[in-house]
Order: C-alpha cells, then sequence, then structure tokens
C-alpha cells in the first residue's frame, strides 16, 4: 500500500541521508504500542495524542497505534471502520478466530490516526501459558497477585501475535508495552523495533522515597533496591526491553543519565516531548485571552475571601502549581518552604502586591467544603444586591435628567436601599479565616501540603501578603467553585510553579510557554535541560530554571524565593513583555520541529534490523547547534536582571527602557533565530525532492 507521505529520504536539515534511492517504503507500516493509547494514565497519553498528527503526516494510511480495549474510554474515543490493510484484517481473523477479541477504528484526535485496540479480559484464559512462554524466553517470572504486570504479559503476548505479517517498524513505549518487544526479538519476527522509556521504573520509586537520587546514581545496588520495593520483576521487564530493542530512546538528557546508571544502557537517541501549537493570527490575541480568564479567577476570589478582601485585586498575581499528587517529586515541598520565606520579603518590604497560589493536585476528598460554597453564594449575593440598587438608580437619574434637573445625590437613594446594603455588608461578615482547601480532606491531619501549611502558618490571615488556596481535584468548567477547564485557568495566572525533583519531561512548564505564560522549573527535568540548551537566557523569556542538581536544597529554595520575589516586583508592561517573549519560545515545543528525533530513530531502527535494505550514513543523532535565542537586548524581564545600585529606580530609567523596546522587531530576529537551522539544504545531484518533504 502506497504511502500517503514517503519517508522523507533527506528528512530535515542535520538528519543522515539514505544511500539507497530505491527503498520499498511502499510495504512498511509504523505501529506505536502503549498502555496509553486511548487510555489516559499519565503524561504518555499526551505524548502519543499530541504527535499523532505529525506522524499520520508523515506515514499516512501506514500509520497504527495498538493500545488496550476499554469500553467506557472507546464509547467517547474511538469511531470503528475496517482494516484498510488486507494483511492486518487477517491478523485480527486469525485472532479473534482463536477467541481473542481486537478492534479496529479512527482514534478520534488531530491527525485520526487508526488504533488497533486488544481486549485483555477476552485473552485472560491465556495467562498461564503466556507467563510460561515468558519465563522460557527471559528467565523473568510474573507473581500472580502483580495484576498490572499480569496484563502486561496478555497485551504483550497478543502485541507479539499480531506482529508477524509484514516488515514494519514497532514502537514500544515504557515497560507494559514491552513484553511485546521482548517476545517479538526471541520469535525473530521481522520488526524493526524502537523502545521508549519516559522515566525509569525504579527511578520514579527511589525520588519518591525522599533518597537523594541524582548525587548516588552509581552508589545503588539496583537489584536489592527493585527487590525491597517488590518491583524486581517489572524492573526485568523494562531493562529486558531496553537492551532487546534495536534503538533506545528517551525523553530529555537528564532521563539518559539516569537510564544509564539504572537500566545499564545509554539512549541511541534523545526524543524529547513537544505539543502541536496553534498560533494566533493576530499576536495580542492571547494576551486579551490571559485578561479574560484573569477575570474570572477574581471573580472566584472575591467569594473565597468575602470579609477579608482588603487587599487590591488589580495587584495581585496568581501562581499555581498542577500535576500528580507526588508531595516531594512534583516540588511542592520546595514551593511551599519558598512561598513562607516569599511572604516575608513581601511583608518586610511593605509591598502593596498580593500573590494567591493555587494548588492543583487531586487528592481524596469529601467533596466541596461548606464554607467554599458559602463564600460563592455570598459573592452572587451580593452581585445581585449591587445590579437592583444600580438598576433602580438608574430609572431615578434617568428620570431627573429628562425633566432637565440635576438629581439630588443625597436623596437619590431612599431608606430601603440603605437598609438593602447595609444587610449586603452585613452578610459578608465572617468571623474565621478564609479556608486554605476548597475541599473536605479524607485524611487532613496527614496530609503533606496541609501539614506544611500549618508549619510555616499560612492561613490566609489579613497581613500575609502569600494567600494559598488548595484545589485537590481536576479543574472543570462545569465546577460551581471555579468553572474553569485547566487550560483557561492556566491563560489566566501570572506564573506556574514546577520546582520537580524528579520530572523526565514536564509538560505543565511546557503547557505554560505554548499559551505565553511564565513558568519556574528545575534543571532535573527534562523541560528544564532543554530550555537551558536552547536558550542563552532563559530568565528573560520567562523560563526560571530552578537549579536543585548542584545546589543544596536550602540554597535552592532561596533561588526560587529570589525568582518569585522578582517576579513581585514587575510592573504591568514588563509582564506583558515578558508574556509576549514566553509565546515566542513555543516554536521550540512544535511537533514538525520536534519530530525529527523520532524520524531519526526511525531510520536508525530501520538500518540496524534489516542492514542489507537499509543503509544510513554513520552519524551521530540530529543536533541543535545553533537552535538558540540568544539574550534580548531590550528592556530587562524583571527589576532584578536591571543591576541598579539601588532597589528602587526611577520612572525615568522605565521609560528610557520602554523606548528601547521594539517588539516586532525582537520578534523578527527570534523567527529568524529558530528557522534557520531548519532549513533543508539543497538536496544531492540526481535525487529528486520526496512528495511529502517537511517544508519551512
Amino acid at each position: 500500500m502506497p504511502l500517503a507521505r514517503s519517508l522523507s529520504m533527506t528528512s530535515l536539515n542535520g538528519l543522515p541521508q539514505w544511500e539507497d534511492e530505491d527503498l520499498p517504503v511502499e510495504d512498511l507500516l509504523l505501529f506505536e504500542i502503549s498502555w496509553e493509547v486511548t487510555n489516559k494514565v499519565g503524561g504518555i497519553y499526551t505524548v502519543i495524542q499530541t504527535k499523532a498528527k505529525t506522524t499520520a503526516d508523515e506515514w499516512g494510511e501506514n500509520y497504527f497505534l495498538i493500545g488496550p480495549y476499554f469500553e467506557q474510554n472507546v464509547k467517547t474515543q474511538v469511531e470503528f471502520c475496517e482494516p484498510p490493510n488486507p494483511a492486518i484484517k487477517k491478523a485480527m481473523d486469525t485472532m479473534k478466530s482463536q477467541g481473542c477479541q481486537a478492534f479496529f477504528g479512527r482514534w478520534l484526535i488531530e491527525g485520526s490516526p487508526y488504533v488497533l485496540l486488544f481486549d485483555i479480559g477476552s485473552a485472560a484464559w491465556n495467562l498461564d501459558k503466556w507467563k510460561g512462554e515468558f519465563w522460557e524466553v527471559s528467565n523473568i517470572g510474573i507473581p500472580f497477585h502483580d495484576r498490572e504486570a499480569n496484563d502486561a504479559v496478555i497485551f504483550g503476548s497478543l502485541t507479539a501475535w499480531f506482529l508477524k505479517e509484514v516488515h514494519i517498524i514497532a514502537h514500544f513505549h515504557e515497560w507494559q508495552a514491552g513484553v511485546g518487544l521482548i517476545l517479538s526479538r526471541s520469535q525473530k519476527l521481522p520488526v524493526a523495533t524502537i523502545f521508549t522509556t519516559h522515566a525509569t521504573l525504579l527511578g520514579r520509586y527511589l525520588c519518591a522515597a525522599s533518597i537523594d537520587f541524582y548525587n548516588n546514581l552509581d552508589q545503588f545496588d539496583i537489584d536489592k533496591e527493585a527487590g525491597e520495593r517488590q518491583i524486581y520483576h517489572r524492573y526485568c521487564m523494562e531493562r529486558a526491553s531496553v537492551h532487546c530493542a534495536h534503538v533506545f530512546t528517551t525523553v530529555s538528557q537528564i532521563t539518559a543519565t539516569e537510564a544509564e546508571h539504572m537500566l545499564k544502557k545509554s539512549p541511541d537517541v534523545v526524543t524529547p516531548n513537544g505539543l502541536n501549537i496553534k498560533k494566533f493570527s493576530a499576536m495580542h490575541e492571547f494576551q486579551n485571552l490571559h485578561s479574560m480568564y484573569k477575570a474570572r479567577i477574581q471573580e472566584f476570589i472575591r467569594g473565597h475571601f468575602y470579609g477579608h478582601l482588603d487587599f487590591n485585586l488589580d495587584k495581585t498575581l496568581f501562581f499555581f502549581i498542577a500535576g500528580r499528587y507526588e508531595f516531594s517529586n512534583k516540588g511542592a515541598d520546595m514551593f511551599l518552604e519558598a512561598l513562607s520565606r516569599l511572604n516575608f520579603l513581601l511583608r518586610v518590604h511593605k509591598t502593596d502586591v498580593t500573590v494567591v497560589v493555587f494548588f492543583i493536585m487531586p487528592a481524596k476528598t469529601n467533596n466541596f467544603n461548606v464554607e467554599t460554597l458559602k463564600g460563592q453564594a455570598v459573592r452572587k449575593q451580593l452581585w445581585d444586591t449591587a445590579q437592583s440598587v444600580k438598576e433602580k438608580f438608574g430609572r431615578k437619574l434617568y428620570n431627573a435628567l429628562l425633566k432637565g434637573e440635576i438629581p439630588d445625590l443625597n436623596k437619590i437613594l431612599d431608606r430601603d436601599d440603605i437598609t438593602i446594603m447595609k444587610r449586603a455588608i452585613f452578610s459578608t461578615q465572617r468571623h474565621s479565616l478564609p479556608p486554605v482547601t476548597t475541599h473536605n480532606m479524607i485524611d487532613d491531619s496527614n496530609d503533606p501540603i496541609l501539614n506544611t501549611i500549618r508549619r510555616i502558618g499560612l492561613f490566609n490571615n489579613r497581613t500575609d501578603r502569600v494567600k494559598v488556596i488548595l484545589h485537590p481535584e481536576f479543574l472543570s468548567s462545569t465546577s460551581p467553585l471555579l468553572p474553569l477547564d485547566y487550560e483557561e485557568f492556566v491563560r489566566g495566572c501570572h506564573l506556574g510553579v514546577f520546582p520537580s525533583y524528579y520530572e523526565p519531561w514536564g509538560y505543565t512548564p511546557a503547557e505554560c510557554t505554548v499559551m505565553g505564560i511564565p513558568s519556574v522549573t528545575t534543571n532535573l527535568s527534562g523541560f528544564g535541560c532543554f530550555m537551558q540548551e536552547h536558550v542563552a537566557d532563559p530568565a528573560a523569556y520567562g523560563i526560571y530554571i530552578v537549579d536543585r542538581r548542584f545546589r543544596s536544597p536550602d540554597e535552592s529554595c532561596n533561588q526560587l524565593t529570589q525568582f518569585l520575589y522578582g517576579f513581585c516586583q514587575q510592573n504591568r508592561r514588563q509582564r506583558i513583555i515578558q508574556r509576549n517573549r514566553t509565546e515566542r519560545l513555543s516554536d521550540l515545543l512544535d511537533w514538525r520541529y520536534l519530530g525529527r528525533y523520532y524520524m531519526h530513530a526511525r531510520h536508525l531502527a530501520l538500518s540496524r534490523a534489516f542492514p542489507d535494505k537499509f543503509e544510513m550514513e554513520p552519524s551521530a543523532p540530529p543536533k541543535t547547534e545553533g537552535f538558540r535565542f540568544p539574550r534580548p537586548s531590550s528592556v530587562p524581564p524583571s527589576p532584578s536582571a536591571s543591576q541598579h545600585s539601588s532597589p528602587h529606580h526611577s520612572e525615568a530609567e522605565d521609560e528610557d527602557e520602554d523606548e528601547r523596546y521594539d517588539e516586532d522587531e525582537e520578534a523578527e530576529r527570534d523567527r529568524q533565530n529558530i528557522k534557520s537551522p531548519f532549513t533543508l539544504g539543497a538536496l544531492p545531484q540526481g535525487k529528486k525532492k520526496q512528495h511529502g518533504e517537511y517544508r519551512n
């Protein structure tokens, strides 16, 4: 079957070229196998979902995804259809004839890729036999009580059974899919295999135990650590997958270092994660969205802090942290400590800036907090009261003006109006502090975030310049408290703070970047390392990178505090300039650019699996040297970067710096900087450009 878009022979600038001009690419099929195809568990779902369009554009009808069948997911995400490829249809019919259910259709996401889903339950009767076969192949025993590992064996065995018909490339994500890779190699199937680890299994467990992980990478007794945590069989599945694959990849340089020690193999290619970037036709449109959603967050704040709303909302900044509730791994512990220090600095310097911090981290709850619901009800009641008085006032003013009179403002409000307003003011009185959580926590006394808040004393007192709100539930536009989706909420905030200790990539700061919202990350996250490599001065572009690798925890916390305090010192114009710069970095994270690393991995796998048919010039993986944003030469992004001799510089200095800033000129420089390394070089003599190659 011909490809709708053929494999690019020259690919993007910097990639090795094929030597054979007549490759049988029309016979190649690309399969990506993951437990998170149509099944959202974590960040791998986002990787596969967002990358699908770029890969489908390249491979067309020859691109397929394989995942597990879950009816509740399929109902809303998949449209069933017949397989277009006869070999796939034949393989599915064979499996169905032996009692194993497989479903085929299109995944209803951007790119509409084909998906093949295996019903794990229908094949569970083969579990003992397949576990025995897996033991014979790998000497890895799977305990009966580990449901997830048993499901992985069934899923992998079904995948290997299916991958027997044609020459294909199979890309496996994470250890749950690794059994299929191991069995495919043991059965010597004609398959070029790639294995990607998004985070090593043991690394995640060790970091969750608050161990000094990165300073002791070469000291761990890997087998002992995995055995003590009762994940030795899973670790063996992961390690065997890594060593069986033709090509091994990780998502970041920091994970590559980790894999070298944990899995005893360095990756062949680092494949950074991207997003599908949609640019607005007007540059200022994302700024308008920020203003619109910020106003809706302010409405929530008016209700939550009723009776204590003695701070200026126009001078209030919204910070947030979001993600899985991993208190230490996600850096919530350091963030809270930094907030305590920030609160002290803001109070000592008597600043008029207030910071409201949201923790969006799902936890077990018993529904909404009554006091929080009451706050939103009081706010709505006050709004209705103000509207009724305004309407009555307007009618009296209108009638007076019609008569040609200037109304007596002392008489325009009667006694009833005054009474209504007094009652409204009385209803806003409260004798308790605004709650620090929006929900009733099930295990309140043992919750690490709440216990840390109690220790540092951030209880939303009137004197506190830093206010804290824990929202232990995913955001939803249908919520009676904060009716915003996650994307809308992010756009309305000023700064995302993600000081993670263990973050193989980090989609949360990446999502902030593409929405033009500055963020804090660390040099222990894949995203932070990626930005350090590609941006000369990340802070100037709104990416603050905390050093958690080469500094002590206290020094890192002080650095984070300084970043937050410096951000609070920015004026409104500086924040707008910084958001413009942050949004321009989104081109760095576009799959149209980052997809080149996956293309290289596929080319490399083919050349290793079928060296007689596919040859590559010996070359290192694609580099992005020169692909680097320079330090902006215009107005500094924050007062801390301007190096003034005194802490309070004059307004005249601000005006001079504003005059030096030319947004269009700076944006054009950045666009040239990011595009130049991706221009296609001249094609070799006698070689025509293939249909479907990338054009920039």
